[in-house]
């Protein structure tokens, strides 16, 4: 067994060279807004959203010391935001309904709250919190979770306010492209699929935080794919899959192709990476999401932080959208390769 470790140690090493680790970590937060084909004409408003959502997040680290409260702003600030595919923003069911999925969870004790099938309620991640703290379960879904929300004082919405038009252009474009590619193959056997194309808000929304204590924890966010069955569930809310924190390997929150994550089990497979074989954050982050494009031919993207206080910011898709607050810098990108940085001062955003 120790052989076989040091073995697999040594061929990874080999592909992705280690880093120095820092021996002080700086308490961080780090959030996404989806990854996928984001569009040029959406990419001021998707940097605006997850640049306010970090700030509001890390304010709130600051304020409470707690990473559970501090990745909670930060998706609620996300959640409120139309420009995000979570909350006021969520894509459409085939029948042109929000459900809604969402997962929290903290590090020190891998407590969790995981919420399934969520309608009308602005904030499913909050909904998701409340299962954690006041509930003798981890996961609610459907009639349940709803039934829950109301003895627990969430205010439910008029039926439809969470529809934007957004949300119903897409679901119209969604299922003229269907037609269109049943006319098309009238006279074959098979019709093919639509492919990668995604129609709305790509992603989901997720945050992910550590203290100087290496106290961490993660929360995603998510309203899942334009047209899906009524009852479908992403891999959002699955621990292991798109949501994870321990505070012995690290914490993650993947976006992406959900159904490919889930099967891949991608927040499980990187945290393994880091906690078993010593890679880092961005080390491990990467191995995973290459792994898994190259055996599904999906793409996905994922924020994460080790146990040092590294960072994994990684994406097989077009194009993610990112930001965290470290101290007084506030980076942000949403192409590859891009880290654009700000220099906040003292703090401007009320929590």
């Amino acid at each position: 067994m120790v052989a076989t470790k040091i073995l697999c140690l040594a061929v990874i090493s080999a592909v992705l060279p280690h880093t120095i680790l820092s021996q002080h970590i700086v308490p961080t937060l780090l959030v996404h807004g989806g990854a996928g084909d984001v569009s040029d004409d959406s990419i001021p408003y998707k940097n605006a959203g997850v640049k306010l959502a970090a700030r509001i997040g890390y304010e709130a680290l600051k304020k409470t010391g707690n990473v559970v409260e501090a990745v909670q702003q930060a998706v609620q600030a996300m959640e409120e935001n139309d420009q995000f595919n979570a909350g006021y923003g969520g894509v459409l069911t085939w029948e042109g309904n929000v459900e809604m999925d969402a997962a929290i969870m903290e590090g020190a004790t891998l407590d969790a709250g995981c919420v399934s099938l969520i309608r009308d309620i602005l904030h499913p991640i909050a909904l998701a919190r409340s299962v954690m703290e006041k509930t003798r379960h981890k996961y609610l879904a459907g009639d349940g979770a709803m039934a829950f929300a109301i003895e627990d004082g969430f205010e439910i919405l008029p039926e439809g306010s969470l529809v934007t038009e957004r949300a119903k252009k897409a679901l119209e474009d969604y299922k003229n492209s269907l037609n269109k590619t049943n006319s098309a193959c009238d006279d074959e056997e098979e019709q093919p699929e639509i492919g990668d194309k995604v129609f709305g808000s790509p992603g989901t929304v997720g945050a992910v935080a550590i203290d100087a204590y290496g106290n961490v924890a993660a929360a995603t966010s998510t309203g899942g794919i334009t047209g899906k069955m009524p009852g479908r569930i992403g891999d959002s809310p699955i621990l292991g899959g798109g949501t994870y924190a321990d505070n012995a390997a690290g914490c993650i929150s993947a976006t992406g192709n959900g159904e490919t994550i889930m099967r891949y089990n991608v927040a499980s497979r990187i945290l393994s990476l880091i906690e078993h074989f010593g890679l880092t954050a961005q080390e491990a982050t990467a191995a995973v999401l290459e792994q898994m494009t190259v055996r599904f031919n999906q793409t996905a993207g994922v924020i994460s932080i080790d146990p040092n206080g590294n960072l994994g910011i990684y994406f097989t898709s077009r194009r993610m959208s990112w930001a965290y607050q470290r101290g007084d810098e506030l980076h942000y990108g949403i192409d590859k390769g891009e880290d654009i940085v700000e220099i906040i001062g003292e703090p401007r955003v009320k929590f």
